[in-house]
């Protein structure tokens, strides 16, 4: 098998562990994420918060991440 060849999903057992694998991978960014949000709350003194600025910032981010997740998913047009 070389090393450009397409992983085949549809294996036995393969969706179910792309699936955990994913939801793996999201919670443990997920949980990253919000303990760097807490740790900059506590190192400042306050509350955690975010402000609407930072939020937007973040939304365009995630959303940029799963644009590039989705072209992954697309048929490649050589």
């Amino acid at each position: 098998m070389s090393d450009d060849a397409p992983l085949d999903v549809h294996a036995e057992g393969g969706t179910g562990r792309t699936l955990l694998v994913g939801g793996l991978i999201g919670a443990v960014t997920g949980m990253g994420i919000a303990y760097l949000i807490a740790q900059r709350a506590e190192r400042q003194g306050g509350d955690v918060s975010l402000s609407p600025g930072e939020g937007l910032r973040l939304g365009l981010l995630v959303l940029g991440m799963l644009r590039q997740v989705a072209d992954l998913a697309s048929p490649d047009e050589d």
